[in-house]
């Protein structure tokens, strides 16, 4: 109240569950790439909605700090139900404290004092009980969400299978973290039996400097490179076997190439 502090809280499973009830953990999430992602989500949406301009998430990034801020607290197990309920309970708390809260009767006003008491801050009564029916949400609004594992779904036919209580068997990550982070190239290699970080030329390792995310930016380079427009097939002829290559005369559209993913820059 005191300072205008928007946030999020969330609970999610720091790993996978696999179908036959174990999970695996994943290693440590690095909070700073997790941040960069946040922010960029945000501003993005603000800009999308037409909150901000450009020019603010321009001025913006001369700032020194970000302005953003990603926790992540210590990892909690199934069978500490302490930490569990706890963690929950902060999760979902109100968001203000009544002792901290003081009503002058004769002065029709509301006086609220910061988390430490070393600051307070007072307000008009209609202008308090207007400040805490921001907090009220919509009719028919959810303030807490379900995703993936913890959906209503999943747990729904969890429930059906009487398989909802079980504590699944945990698996302690074993890879190191510069193998996680060349996981992705050694998947792309096996697939497409390219490695995406030889170079094609001169055929030396490269390494990435930079992910451009900015759709423009992105844009640019692949008209550029004549990347940009995207052959797209035409649907094949019924009971007629595929065909390897098809005539140009026979393409008719084109699809362009999806501007939100992100063009990786190599050296």
């Amino acid at each position: 109240m005191l300072r205008f502090n928007p946030h999020c809280h969330i609970l999610v499973s720091d790993g996978c569950f696999y179908e036959t009830g174990s999970f695996k953990l994943a290693p440590p999430p690095d909070r700073k790439s997790l941040e960069k992602l946040f922010r960029s989500k945000v501003l993005k949406l603000l800009l999308a909605k037409g909150k901000i301009t450009p020019g603010t998430i321009t001025l913006l990034d001369s700032w020194k700090h970000s302005g953003f801020t990603v926790f992540c607290g210590d990892r909690i197990y199934p069978n500490d139900d302490t930490a569990m309920e706890n963690l929950a309970r902060y999760i979902i708390r109100a968001s203000f404290s009544q002792e901290r809260m003081t009503y002058l009767r004769d002065e029709a006003t509301v006086v609220y004092k910061g988390k430490k008491g070393r600051e307070t801050k007072t307000f008009d009564a209609c202008e308090w009980l207007a400040a805490m029916c921001s907090h009220i949400p919509n009719r028919g609004e959810q303030m807490v969400r379900y995703y993936g594992y913890y959906s209503n779904v999943c747990r729904g036919k969890r429930q059906k299978e009487k398989t909802d209580d079980a504590i699944p068997c945990i698996i302690k990550t074993d890879a190191a973290s510069p193998a996680r982070r060349r996981s992705w190239a050694r998947l792309i290699q096996k697939i497409y039996e390219v490695d995406p970080l030889t170079c094609p030329k001169c055929k030396g390792a490269m390494k990435i400097i930079s992910f451009i995310e900015q759709a423009e930016v992105i844009k640019q380079i692949l008209q550029h490179l004549g990347l940009w427009q995207a052959q797209k097939r035409p649907p094949p002829k019924i009971n007629s076997p595929p065909s390897e290559y098809w005539a140009a005369e026979q393409i008719s559209s084109y699809d362009c190439i999806d501007p939100d993913y992100p063009f990786e820059a190599y050296l």
